[in-house]
C-alpha cells in the first residue's frame, strides 16, 4: 500500500561537525560498495544518492539531439540549446540514476541535475523529489522541500536503500496546472488520452467476444443433451 504524506516534520538543531563526523564513520562502516562519504575541511562532506524516476508522463526533449558525452558534460555543454525542435517520450519506468552531491546540495538541485541528465527540458516545477519509506508493510511518500539537502537524509538513514530512497515523481498539487504545459504537450497528452480510450474500448469488446462465444458452445451442449 502507498501513502503519501504530507505533514512537515519538525527538523532538529543542525549537527556539528564532531557529530558528523561520527555520523560518516558510522555510515562507512555499513556500506558494501565504493559509495563513501567524504568528509571535507570545510565541514562539508560529499556522497551519492539514488533517485528512482517514477514518471506516468511524457517528458519533453529536444529533436534529434545525441546523447551528452563526458566531453560535453565536463565543458558543460547544454545540447538542448541547440535546437527549438521539440518532442515528447517516455523515460523508462521506474530508471535509476545515480548522484555524486553535496550536503549543500539542496532538492531543487538534485531536480535541476536530473532534468539535465536527461536533456529534459520541462519546467522543473512540474516534478518533486519524495522520499520513499516503509513501514509497517506500507510504502510512505512525502514530498520534500526543495530546500531539503536530500545527501543529509542519507547519511541519517544509512546506506540501505530498503529503509529509505528517493523518487522522483510530477509534482502533483490536487490539481493538474494545464497552463504550466505547452501546445504540444497537451496535444501529446490528448493524444495519448486516445490511445488509452480506443485500447480499453477494445480490451471491453474482446471480453464480451469471450463470453458470447462460451456462452454459445454452453447452449450448443445443452440442446444435444437428452431431456
Amino acid at each position: 500500500q502507498n501513502v503519501t504524506q504530507t505533514v512537515e516534520e519538525e527538523k532538529p538543531e543542525p549537527p556539528t561537525v564532531q557529530e558528523i563526523k561520527q555520523k560518516i564513520e558510522k555510515y562507512n562502516a555499513k556500506v558494501t560498495n565504493c559509495l563513501l562519504m567524504k568528509l571535507n575541511d570545510d565541514g562539508t562532506y560529499t556522497g551519492f544518492i539514488k533517485v528512482h524516476l517514477k514518471l506516468r508522463r511524457p517528458v519533453t526533449v529536444p529533436a534529434g539531439i545525441r546523447p551528452q558525452s563526458i566531453y560535453d558534460a565536463l565543458k558543460e555543454v547544454n545540447l538542448a540549446e541547440m535546437t527549438d525542435k521539440r518532442t515528447s517520450f517516455y523515460l523508462p519506468l521506474d530508471a535509476i540514476k545515480q548522484l555524486h552531491i553535496s550536503s549543500t546540495t539542496t532538492v531543487s538541485e538534485v531536480i535541476q541535475g536530473l532534468l539535465k541528465k536527461f536533456m529534459v527540458v520541462d519546467n522543473p516545477q512540474k516534478f518533486a523529489l519524495f522520499k520513499e519509506m516503509r513501514k509497517d508493510g506500507q510504502v510512505l511518500f512525502q514530498k520534500l522541500p526543495l530546500t531539503e539537502y536530500p545527501l543529509y537524509l542519507r547519511l541519517l538513514a544509512g546506506p540501505d536503500t530498503d529503509v529509505l530512497s528517493f523518487v522522483l515523481k510530477e509534482n502533483e498539487t490536487g490539481e493538474v496546472e494545464w497552463d504550466a504545459f505547452s501546445i504540444p504537450e497537451l496535444q501529446n497528452f490528448l493524444m495519448i488520452l486516445d490511445k488509452e480510450e480506443k485500447d480499453k474500448i477494445q480490451q471491453v469488446h474482446r471480453k464480451y467476444e469471450r463470453f458470447k462465444q462460451r456462452l454459445q458452445q454452453t447452449l450448443k451442449e445443452a440442446r444435444g443433451k437428452p431431456g
